[in-house]
């Protein structure tokens, strides 16, 4: 995943400069030529048919990239094997794509990089750069490669440049490109009085650090095997193994040594005139070595620990390790920036909350004031109240003691003529009384009254119904004599037409029978005619299968008679069979017309009658079904002997 994440970040360059209106669109024929250089370059086999069938709807217009990302994960990126190519040279075809556009040159010819020099600070730009497009570096990124390529120059780091840079250029603060990089690095700013070639060498030693995984390179003395004696070398260390050649250009190799958490480094005491000794053990041999001095030891052995660590680990690089770590510190700070402008902003809203509260205090005291002012003065006019309120009341006093004794006066007076009212109500009370009881008297006479003349009434009612019924009940006897009467005639008319009906019914079951006779006459020939007609086709499968064999040096060829004699014996079987089954269709007919026929016989002939017809339709209906089986039968067999005995007719058809 690692590696598909870094050849994407290349060809994504190489994308992006075909697109020229920066449309995010790329012609097809264009992408052709990207993906055959790639598939040459990563050494896989290119298939130009699976990108037109891949494209097929869009043959008259440019694709985008997200149609072409399925195309290149399916059939490049899948394909590719680590190690079954060069990545510098993938790299260096995306580069050369992608400069020729994009990458400017001074004019003057004052360039601090030479074209390898961009080329390497290209790559080194993929692999620190976030992991998402458009491809920038953070500003930390970007102070942590110029800081190294300074240490690599000998030369003191200073900070403000880069600081200046960004603080000038707002913009640039959330990440830079590549070309901007490149600009910058180009524009002198932190290579003043530094020539090319240092440039160079410094670019390079970080290369080899960070791309191709180099912990430590040198001359170092190593110890034979069998000769047992000491030899300069150069060598290679990387996590996973230690290389070391003839000389520095790396053009021989003579052996490497493979590290894994089993290995391990130990410094040796000054033996054999050799000095800053130490040891590589392994599991199958111990290689003995000698640096210059013992800071060069001291290095050695610290890059050599720092190998088998990452072994032990199963991690495969150091920078993409470490480059992981800053991103994770990066992600803390920012986190932590994030949680402390968060807070800040939380005390922020705090102390908003806390002078509003105040000012709120202030209106509330402010308030309280104007509420004691208000009180004091509402407790005054209630006082003023309270006063002429006790004066009114006073007054009030004194004139209801007045009222109070005239009243007193009334009241004397209204007894005595409540009195006399009382008495007065005692006699028409008693009055009432009397009243009352002879209205009750009258009451009850009129509702006896009202019964008996309701009695009366009954009665008559009673009396009334009761002739109406006997009037009915004679109309309905004389209507039930006349209609005795004429169903006596019906069924007279009735037994004389159900007599005729059946005399015809017995002549039409006379016909049925001869045609019995007749279908049978005729299955018996059908039945004659089916069985020649079968010995004719197996006669004519022989020949026919004489005729399938192909025609051999000296064969004769057959005449043409055979063929249509075949086809005419064809024919006639099957209008043989088309007869045989019109016949039969007819005797069907023929036996449904004589069962509807009885049918109708039998719903108007009388009920001893009908039990004769019907045993004979009965039988009548046996005898049909029998005969028409028969005739079916022999057709279907014939149908079934053509077509298994015939395979000629099936393959003519």
């Amino acid at each position: 995943m690692e590696l598909r994440n870094e050849l994407l970040k290349s060809i994504w360059y190489a994308f992006t400069a075909l697109d020229v209106e920066k449309s995010g669109k790329v012609s097809k024929s264009q992408l052709k030529v990207l993906s055959h250089n790639l598939c040459t370059v990563l050494h896989i086999p290119h298939d130009p048919v699976a990108l037109e069938e891949h494209f097929r709807d869009d043959d008259d217009g440019p694709v985008s990239s997200q149609g072409y990302m399925p195309y290149l994960n399916k059939y490049i990126l899948d394909k590719v094997e680590e190690g079954a190519f060069v990545k510098e040279n993938f790299d260096e075809l995306c580069w050369t794509l992608s400069a020729k556009k994009n990458y400017k040159h001074d004019k003057n010819g004052n360039c601090t990089l030479s074209d390898h020099d961009a080329f390497r600070l290209w790559c080194l730009f993929n692999f620190l750069s976030e992991d998402k497009y458009p491809l920038v570096m953070v500003p930390d990124e970007v102070e942590y490669l110029l800081k190294k390529i300074c240490t690599e120059m000998n030369v003191e780091w200073c900070a403000g440049e880069l600081d200046d840079y960004f603080t000038q250029e707002p913009l640039q603060q959330n990440g830079i490109t590549v070309w901007v990089f490149l600009e910058l690095v180009n524009s002198g700013r932190f290579t003043r009085g530094i020539e090319k070639e240092t440039v160079t060498m410094a670019v390079q030693e970080v290369y080899q650090e960070i791309i191709e995984d180099v912990l430590k390179q040198g001359y170092l003395w190593k110890k034979g095997q069998l000769r047992r004696n000491w030899t300069e070398r150069w060598f290679i260390l990387k996590p996973s193994i230690l290389s070391y050649y003839v000389s520095e250009d790396r053009k021989e190799r003579k052996g490497c040594i493979a590290l894994d958490r089993n290995c391990c480094v130990e410094i040796l005491s000054d033996r054999d005139g050799k000095r800053c000794m130490f040891c590589v053990k392994t599991p199958s041999r111990t290689y003995e070595m000698s640096a210059s001095d013992t800071k060069q030891r001291q290095e050695w052995t610290t890059a050599i620990q720092t190998a088998i660590r990452l072994q032990a680990e199963g991690k495969k690089s150091l920078h993409k390790d470490l480059k992981q770590k800053r991103h994770d510190q990066r992600a803390l700070r920012e986190k932590q920036k994030a949680a402390k402008e968060e807070e800040l902003q939380r005390l922020k809203q705090l102390q908003e909350e806390k002078e509003r509260k105040l000012q709120e205090l202030e209106l509330l005291k402010e308030a309280q004031r104007q509420a004691e002012t208000l009180l004091k003065e509402e407790e005054q006019r209630r006082k003023q109240q309270h006063e002429e309120m006790q004066r009114a009341l006073e007054i009030q006093l004194q004139q209801a003691e007045q009222a109070r004794a005239s009243m007193q006066a009334e009241m004397v007076l209204k007894e005595a003529e409540a009195d006399r009212q009382k008495k007065r109500i005692r006699e028409l009370e008693d009055m009432q009384k009397l009243l009352e009881e002879a209205l009750h008297a009258e009451v009850t006479a009129r509702q006896e009254e009202e019964a008996k003349r309701y009695a009366q009434t009954r009665l008559l009612s009673e009396e009334e119904d009761k002739m109406k019924a006997l009037m009915q009940l004679k109309e309905e006897q004389e209507e039930l004599i006349r209609k005795t009467q004429r169903e006596k005639q019906e069924l007279k008319q009735e037994m004389d037409s159900k007599s005729k009906i059946l005399e015809e019914a017995q002549k039409q079951l006379e016909e049925v029978r001869v045609n019995r006779q007749r279908a049978d006459q005729d299955v018996v020939a059908a039945q004659k005619k089916l069985r020649q007609a079968s010995s004719h086709v197996k006669h004519w499968n022989v020949q026919m299968n004489r005729l399938m064999h192909p025609i051999g040096p000296g064969d004769k060829r057959p005449s043409p008679t055979i063929g249509t004699g075949f086809r005419a014996t064809v024919g006639g079987q099957k209008d043989g069979r088309i007869k045989l089954l019109g016949k039969s269709e007819e005797k069907d007919d023929a036996g449904e017309l004589g069962k509807e026929n009885l049918h109708r016989s039998l719903s108007n002939c009388p009920s001893n009658a009908s039990s004769v017809v019907e045993m004979e339709t009965t039988t009548l209906n046996g005898q049909l079904k029998r005969n028409s089986m028969e005739v079916r039968k022999p057709v279907q067999r014939s149908s079934t002997e053509d077509s298994e005995d015939n395979p000629t007719e099936e393959l003519m058809r």
